[in-house]
């Protein structure tokens, strides 16, 4: 089944702050927290404070004490609770309860255990504090974790005991959106990548692949991967048996999420990225890759990936970087098929939750069955 796509159309607006909510969002890299000192973090114009309590439990409370607005992260927190640094107002971190108000009598008839900072689910996963951003106004959030019903938090696909875990961030100055479509762009690899040890633009060619509707989300079908891509490279390098293929598959989730997974028989490597929003016009992107290849190889291999990986990464920040120029003046822009036609399952995708989450209704899938796209990258 194919659908009818239409030549150009205007890029929709993204100077609102549209966000999706009751997602999870990776707010902070884990090594920012050690023993009982707290981080900060900005998400979704949500300042935040976290940490973990002396039993390893992660915990993310909105960087606002109830009281008087000062924020909790200027506190003591003894790794059981956190004391705001004004007035020593005490709350349980995880659950936001507040435990104690130094100023009361004995006589007082404040019922100080209905009194709560604002705490938001947050657990941690290779190498990140998630946090569960619900609807503005929604109201506390059960955090019983077998009652809550809250979707599980991503995680990297892995398929063996034993494998390589690696991250690597940027800051991007624009508004999500146009991390996101940048994430899912298969055009801009032999313009913004171009390197002697990635590809030029001399490795244009047309490609044809095929995409499919999965829940809140698409898939890019599995296909061979580029010849000259790194991964592929990198599979027929590791003792591949002979007939095993290289196959990709590349899947697009709401509200952020990019999935590749290539494999090999059984080497495999797989990667998570996210581009996060942090304000309304700043985001993150946030890699996780992981692997079992080479693991013999690993004190090696490691800091040279990284440092191919930070430049891979640096270009696209550039690029962000110049856009953002650009944008500042609000210019008119379009989306093209066949390359743009993710960017535009993106916006329909976020339209159709977001009408959703609006009206109740099941989301309407945006894609009614499997399409074949061609673009020159």
């Amino acid at each position: 089944m194919s659908e009818v796509l239409t030549q150009a159309v205007a890029a929709p607006s993204t100077q609102k702050t549209d966000w999706l909510y009751n997602f999870w969002y990776p707010a902070l890299r884990s090594e920012a927290v050690r023993g009982k000192k707290m981080a900060t973090a900005m998400l979704l114009g949500v300042p935040l404070v976290l940490g973990r309590k002396s039993n390893g439990a992660a915990f993310a409370l909105r960087d606002s004490c109830p009281h008087r607005g000062i924020p909790l992260s200027y506190g003591d927190f003894d790794g059981e609770r956190l004391q705001c640094s004004y007035h020593g107002w005490c709350f349980e971190p995880i659950s936001g309860q507040c435990r104690e108000i130094p100023s009361l009598t004995a006589d007082a008839k404040l019922q100080v255990d209905r009194i709560f900072a604002s705490a938001f689910p947050c657990e941690e996963r290779d190498g990140f504090f998630w946090v569960f951003m619900p609807e503005p106004g929604s109201g506390r959030i059960a955090f019983a974790k077998h009652e809550d019903g809250l979707l599980p938090v991503p995680r990297v696909p892995t398929f063996s005991s034993k494998y390589v875990l690696t991250l690597l961030s940027a800051d991007l100055p624009c508004h999500v959106d146009h991390g996101i479509i940048g994430l899912m762009d298969p055009a801009h690899g032999p313009f913004v990548h171009q390197s002697w040890w990635w590809r030029s633009r001399h490795s244009i060619h047309e490609k044809q692949k095929q995409f499919e509707p999965i829940a809140n989300g698409f898939r890019m079908s599995a296909h061979a991967p580029s010849a000259n891509s790194a991964p592929y490279k990198l599979m027929r390098l590791s003792g591949a048996k002979a007939g095993d293929k290289v196959e990709t598959t590349i899947d697009f989730v709401l509200p952020n999420m990019r999935f590749e997974i290539v494999r090999c028989g059984e080497a495999w490597f797989s990667t998570l990225t996210t581009v996060t929003p942090v304000s309304a016009a700043q985001c993150r992107i946030d890699v996780r890759a992981a692997w079992n290849i080479f693991l013999w190889a690993t004190p090696m291999t490691l800091p040279i990936g990284r440092f191919f990986g930070k430049r891979f990464i640096r270009q696209d920040q550039l690029t962000m970087e110049q856009q953002a120029e650009g944008l500042h003046h609000n210019p008119t822009l379009m989306l093209i098929d066949d390359a743009d036609r993710p960017a535009k399952w993106y916006f329909a995708l976020k339209q159709a939750c977001l009408d959703s989450r609006r009206t109740g209704e099941p989301m309407k899938h945006p894609m009614s069955g499997p399409v074949t796209l061609k673009w020159r990258s």
